[in-house]
């Protein structure tokens, strides 16, 4: 799995509108239909997503969703993942069929009819009537049964309206005008239109519209052969191949250091925002001799992190502990305050733009005042990690994030206070490393080489790379 990206707590409310009409008083209750399983489990997940912080990747391993069959679970969650990936397209297409788009719906009941019009548009093999039926009880067992009725007709014209031999979604996606505006686009790959505007303005349009491609279809989906790396030893965890090129770079990176290849004692590693871990534990398989500190502010995800780490080989060179890292103190031990470390791994919590194909709940909540908040802190926790940094010892910084306040903003404003102590270095040369190291192939390194270096930076971006977006970048501190 990859690093949780950070979530602002400010969460719009649900752009649909309008106020279900009411059943004559005289009429009796519907008797209740039977839900399956799965639609019941999406639709509370999707309800505690929508009214909450909750992410919707901790909710589908949950002992709710483990308890049911397979089938069922597998439903549950290409449900949930569906509807938050086409949030926006599905509540643009209802809110035509509205008679007064200007008011609000409550949540269950816009989220009974995403479930509904995801189905109908997006899934060829669920029957119509299915979809349909059960959406409609799932709005009636949601306390709002005079909403049932509004629903019904909404779905049953959005059902009237597609083709009877439905398009996979793949292919819907795909089918673009000759020419689009970016919100043109943006709605219709479900993604905000702010967000879009600024991936056209930073990465031009073909990549704005090939990021929003692939946020929409399942993470790595693309056969082994359209991947960066080769399948991964047993050794090595499964993790997005971005989170893999962040690791493998950072411990390149030790590697290559000559001041540091010529220790006599155990390398020194901090990998400072670790949870949950993935790149902690390519780092002990690539420096087998090195003593690992992995540590996180939250002490529920690094204590997630040191269970995943206790059943590897690994586990007697790695230690955990919580610590700030803007305001890093160490206990007393091997990597105390005055052992320095050699490579430090500075992963920093961020928007995640980069992950919106894993992490689709990001795109609504995310709002333009969230990146500067999320770039202070990332300066405070690169402040914090360089302060620990050996001479000639090297940081790698990464986020997946796909915006420059993020990322090259944060590096310039650190640079800027230390000129003669920090230097940044060019990431280019560690590709060309790891491909005679046999670790990456060597094509693929050449390719990465000319897309993905903006020198002296490692950019990935979704759709153009096979992996989630990542930024990379190498500091180092002076010998002297």
């Amino acid at each position: 799995m990859n690093k949780k990206p950070s979530q602002s707590p400010t969460r719009p409310r649900a752009p649909l509108s309008a106020r279900p009409p009411r059943a004559p008083a005289n009429n009796p209750p519907a008797k209740p239909a039977p839900i399956s399983p799965a639609r019941a489990a999406a639709f509370e997940i999707l309800l505690r997503v929508g009214s909450s912080d909750a992410h919707s990747d901790d909710l589908l391993h949950s002992p709710r969703v483990n308890a049911l069959s397979s089938d069922d679970r597998n439903l549950t969650t290409a449900l949930v993942m569906g509807v938050l990936r086409w949030q926006i397209a599905l509540d643009a297409r209802i809110a035509k069929l509205l008679s007064r788009p200007d008011q609000r719906l409550a949540e269950p009941v816009a989220i009974a009819l995403r479930l509904g019009a995801f189905q109908l548009l997006h899934m060829d093999r669920i029957p119509p009537h299915a979809a349909l039926n059960e959406s409609v009880e799932l709005c009636r067992a949601a306390a709002h049964p005079h909403a049932a009725g509004m629903v019904n007709a909404i779905l049953r014209e959005i059902a009237r309206q597609s083709p009877t031999n439905q398009t996979a979604p793949q292919t819907a996606a795909r089918r673009t005008p000759l020419f689009e505006s970016p919100a043109a686009f943006a709605q219709r790959l479900g993604h905000p239109a702010w967000l879009v505007e600024r991936w056209v303005a930073n990465h031009g349009r073909d990549a704005a519209l090939a990021i929003c491609d692939y946020d929409q279809h399942e993470a790595q989906r693309e056969p082994d052969a359209a991947k960066l790396f080769p399948a991964p030893p047993d050794s090595l965890p499964h993790i997005d191949d971005g989170s893999r090129l962040v690791a493998e770079l950072a411990a390149a990176a030790l590697a290559a250091a000559v001041s540091i290849a010529s220790l006599t004692t155990a390398p020194r590693i901090w990998d400072c925002c670790a949870a949950p871990g993935g790149k902690t534990l390519v780092l002990a398989d690539r420096l087998p001799h090195a003593h690992i500190l992995a540590t996180d502010i939250s002490a529920k995800r690094l204590a997630r992190t040191a269970q995943r780490i206790v059943s590897t080989p690994h586990a007697a060179r790695i230690r955990c502990e919580v610590i700030d890292a803007t305001q890093p103190s160490f206990p007393s031990g091997p990597q105390s305050n005055t052992a320095l470390f050699d490579l430090i791994l500075c992963d920093a919590p961020c928007s995640g733009t980069g992950t919106l194909a894993r992490n689709p709940e990001i795109r609504h909540r995310l709002q333009p005042e969230d990146l500067p908040r999320q770039a202070a802190r990332q300066i405070a926790i690169l402040r914090g990690a360089l302060t620990q940094l050996a001479p000639g010892g090297r940081l790698l910084y990464s986020t997946c994030s796909l915006e420059p306040e993020e990322n090259a903003h944060v590096i310039e404003t650190v640079l800027r206070e230390s000129p003669d102590t920090i230097k940044l270095l060019p990431i280019g040369p560690l590709l060309t490393s790891l491909a005679h190291a046999g670790i990456l192939p060597a094509d693929t390194a050449t390719a990465l080489t000319q897309t993905a270096i903006r020198d002296p930076y490692l950019r990935t971006l979704p759709g153009i790379h096979p992996c989630d977006g990542f930024f990379a970048a190498l500091l180092e501190r002076a010998t002297v």
